[in-house]
């Protein structure tokens, strides 16, 4: 799970005073922020109106940019440095979560935009409206877990069983306990990673191996 601390550092750049501007200038960021608060309740919200405004005229400029942008330029913007590549995802990843929270309610479902526009893009990729994919998205929360039902199949080996939710919600459980520290147990993992990379190669050497002896 990632702490706050480290949720600061993975958007470091973008927290950077000094970054260019973009849909926020450095003013509405610092005012986001919280860095600069000499503002009147007046001034407060004529900032809120035109951060605001802003941000829905990027939203119609999405449509200029898909349409007219080069390749080579929206390559080039989706191609950053290493060491700020993090920051990157990140803010794909909060751009997606705010599109998510922002539409609930809307008149078109997330959903229903987010398959239109993956659709959008594989027929542009095609260079052809007969591009036909069908693509799915749901949410699906999170039950509660049997605890003692997951170790037991842990225990018994039985890792074919186990379900991505109660893959999902043990790890995370695991990682919030204050007895777990996953520092310690980080080159021993390694250690069997590499030995179980071994085997699972060797399983597929011998499946190859297994399908050619059944051809013949």
């Amino acid at each position: 799970m990632t702490t706050d601390d480290e949720m600061d550092e993975l958007k470091g750049l973008a927290y950077d005073p000094d970054r260019e501007r973009g849909i926020l200038t450095p003013s509405d960021r610092e005012f986001l922020l919280g860095r600069k608060t000499d503002y009147t309740d007046h001034s407060k919200k004529q900032k809120r109106n035109r951060i605001r405004r802003r941000i829905r005229n990027a939203i119609l400029d999405f449509s200029i940019i898909f349409d007219h942008l080069d390749d080579r330029d929206r390559e080039t913007v989706f191609d950053p440095e290493d060491e700020e590549r993090d920051a990157y995802t990140q803010g794909i990843v909060d751009m997606l979560a705010l599109l998510h929270l922002g539409t609930m309610g809307y008149s078109t479902p997330f959903k229903d935009m987010l398959s239109q526009g993956v659709y959008k893009a594989e027929q542009e990729l095609a260079g052809s409206d007969y591009r036909m994919v069908n693509v799915y998205f749901n949410v699906d929360p999170v039950g509660q877990i049997d605890v003692d039902e997951v170790i037991d199949k842990l225990e018994r080996g039985r890792f074919n069983e186990l379900t991505d939710e109660e893959l999902r919600a043990f790890v995370r459980l695991l990682a919030e306990s204050s007895e777990f520290s996953p520092d310690p147990m980080r080159e021993e993992i390694k250690d069997q990673m590499d030995e179980f990379a071994e085997r699972a190669t060797q399983a597929a050497l011998q499946r190859e191996q297994r399908i050619e002896d059944l051809i013949d």
